[in-house]
């Protein structure tokens, strides 16, 4: 059987009974979703990394002490213990959250203009610096379902299950978040082309 046919269930359930393993290949598996969401919310790799290990041990300590609910899908209760953890980590330092993908740069680097002379170039930096504003002052409920659905690719089940709401109360949230996004848009007559 390959390793991609296992589930996640069954890889925990041999952790639970001794295969230590079984644990690493579940880490290695999601890492790079559960690190991203971390890092699009802290933004910053090395406190990422910390609060990604950090989730990990919260995890290990969950399983063994024989907490973890075998009706919940692992993905997502990492994902929300990760989620809390970075929240929490944000209400301590108060930092401003930036927004980047998945390889650290910035997402909106990647708006493409047409030629990219020095003017053109200073007026899309600008526009990338107003943009991840407007989105900082999104309420926070419909903050975390854009950068969790855009920027972690998760999808609506996977954050509904993160934040604790339903499917259509996150669907909610992410149209809310996109109409509010476009209507700053639109007042600060910017121009995304």
């Amino acid at each position: 059987m390959k390793l991609t046919q296992i589930s996640d269930k069954e890889l925990l359930q041999a952790y639970v009974h001794g295969n230590e393993a079984c644990l690493e290949m579940l880490i290695k598996r999601h890492k790079r979703k559960i690190f991203t969401s971390i890092y699009l919310i802290v933004h910053d790799t090395y406190i990422a990394e910390d609060i990604f290990q950090e989730t990990f041990i919260k995890v290990i300590q969950t399983i063994r002490s024989g907490k973890y609910k075998e009706e919940d899908k692992f993905i997502p209760w990492v994902m929300r213990i990760a989620r809390n953890m970075s929240i929490d980590y944000f209400r301590k330092t108060r930092r401003v959250v930036m927004v980047t993908g998945e390889d650290g740069e910035d997402i909106f680097s990647r708006l493409e203009i047409s030629e990219t002379n020095r003017e053109d170039q200073m007026i899309l930096n600008q526009t990338q610096r107003t943009v991840r504003k407007l989105i900082q002052t999104l309420p926070e409920e419909q903050r975390t379902v854009l950068i969790l659905r855009q920027y972690a690719d998760l999808s609506f089940k996977e954050i509904a299950k993160i934040t604790g709401v339903s499917i259509n109360t996150a669907l909610g949230r992410m149209r809310y978040a996109l109409n509010n996004l476009r209507k700053m848009i639109l007042e600060k007559e910017l121009n995304l082309q």
